[in-house]
């Protein structure tokens, strides 16, 4: 259910620095989310590869001591299961089949029936469809949550550029970035001197095609959520490091 176009500049950086990126979260982990007897939130996280939105979901659930559900872990933890409904994902998974929308809402709707999210949570891979977007909507007014939609944007034309310059080890497995973190010589790894390749999910044309994707499915969502009355912020997901695109989402979410 994971994009596989490699992780956005954002997430690079929190990974060299990740003892800092998580002090930063912690020192901001307070109870936003029930403020002065508010509703509890839904924060759903929308954003394109290249968007950071793993990044963000994480710093959040740190920030907010509240949880991230990814609908790809899951199902991928569902299928681990090998019960009756694993199986039969694993069957459809295996076949290269879409995970019909009844399967995808119920999982949701157990999960969040759950106590742990009775002060809010945050919704990451989902919904993916108009239908999915019916669906939880209707269900989390029903368990009196408050949906709020973070849409992070980001400049398409950077995110190809960046990804298309990924270059990969087939020996030793190292990714270098010809733009952030190149091999001394463009064509060779600096650690065994085999010629580099780019990696398929990383060709030009294969990142269009799933940007491209991406904005068809997600627009209608994101439409009817407007239509629907819910809150929908845009936050620049592109320029920054993850604690300062954390401090726009915040900002917007009315918690500076």
């Amino acid at each position: 259910m994971e994009m596989t176009l490699g992780s956005s500049a954002s997430e690079e950086s929190a990974r060299r620095a990740p003892h800092r990126a998580l002090t930063e979260a912690e020192d901001l982990s307070v109870d936003l989310m029930q403020n002065a007897g508010s509703t509890p939130k839904a924060l759903i996280l929308f954003g394109p590869p290249g968007s950071g939105k793993g990044t963000q979901a994480k710093l959040l659930k740190e920030t907010l001591s509240i949880p991230h559900i990814s609908t790809g872990d899951m199902l991928r933890e569902r299928i681990a299961s090998d019960d009756s409904l694993g199986l039969q994902l694993k069957e459809l998974m295996h076949a290269g089949r879409l995970v019909p929308d009844d399967v995808v809402n119920r999982l949701v709707e157990e999960r969040i029936s759950l106590p742990d999210c009775s002060g809010g949570f945050i919704l990451d891979g989902y919904p993916r469809t108009h239908q999915q977007a019916e669906v939880l909507d209707r269900r989390l007014h029903e368990r009196g949550f408050e949906p709020v939609v973070i849409h992070l944007k980001v400049d398409y034309t950077k995110v190809i550029a960046r990804i298309a310059g990924r270059r990969q080890c087939p020996v030793c497995g190292t990714l270098y970035s010809l733009t952030s973190n190149p091999p001394r010589n463009p064509e060779f790894c600096d650690l065994d001197g085999a010629a580099l390749v780019i990696r398929d999910d990383d060709r030009e044309s294969v990142i269009r095609e799933r940007l491209e994707a991406y904005e068809r499915q997600t627009r209608p969502v994101l439409d009817f959520f407007a239509a629907s009355g819910a809150a929908v912020h845009e936050v620049d997901g592109h320029e920054g490091s993850p604690q300062e695109i954390l401090h726009r989402i915040r900002s917007v979410m009315g918690w500076e």
